[in-house]
């Protein structure tokens, strides 16, 4: 008897896991296509700060009103956070040309030439549109100087009416290289400005 319900729990157990849904895995990616071959300046990247709701494996989205949804089929291959700070340091890297990337916390007696920070407040996609709001700051580790801080809010259209899935990475990807330029703009306008 014992044996038997054993194997009716195994079988009920298997059915269950073989009617699973298959789960979708995305990436944040960036358009470089070419490493770097400058000695523009070191930059150290972050920290990135994600608001609690985001922080989970699913992908979240807006529904109607406030609501979110939580995909549990579709998932970040890795953390939000880890991702976004791998695709804006590969974007300031080829934006300014430098082969000298860090990631906070770095050592301070070899402090990078520019941190970049980001606090992230919004991050979005929904039936017409991708949004990204974002506090961001630009400053001088070695110091502490703040060099730029700012508050931008991005947007990056979507085509169809209807939101899927497969377009909210890439549309999240196209804006982190819209706040990478930006963070580049200020930086190139520090370095010059301390030239003159």
């Amino acid at each position: 008897m014992t044996r038997t319900l054993c194997m009716v729990l195994l079988l009920s157990l298997l059915a269950a896991c073989g009617s699973s849904p298959r789960s979708n895995y995305y990436l944040l990616t960036t358009n470089v296509t070419e490493a770097p071959v400058g000695d523009g300046p070191s930059l150290g990247i972050g920290p990135i700060a994600v608001p609690d709701y985001l922080n989970r494996n699913g992908l979240v989205y807006s529904r109607e009103g406030n609501q979110l949804q939580v995909s549990s089929t579709d998932r970040w291959a890795e953390p939000l956070e880890s991702g976004i700070k791998r695709t804006v340091a590969i974007n300031l890297a080829a934006l300014l040309d430098t082969q000298d990337i860090r990631y906070f916390p770095w050592d301070p007696d070899n402090a990078p030439d520019y941190g970049v920070s980001i606090s992230l407040l919004q991050l979005d996609a929904n039936d017409q549109r991708a949004l990204l709001a974002a506090e961001w700051r630009v400053f001088q580790p070695a110091s502490g100087d703040s060099v730029t801080r700012r508050i931008v809010s991005l947007q990056q259209p979507l085509s169809g009416g209807a939101l899927e899935i497969p377009q909210i990475a890439p549309a999240y990807s196209q804006l982190l290289a819209q706040l990478s330029q930006l963070i580049s703009a200020a930086i190139e306008q520090h370095r010059a400005a301390a030239e003159d």
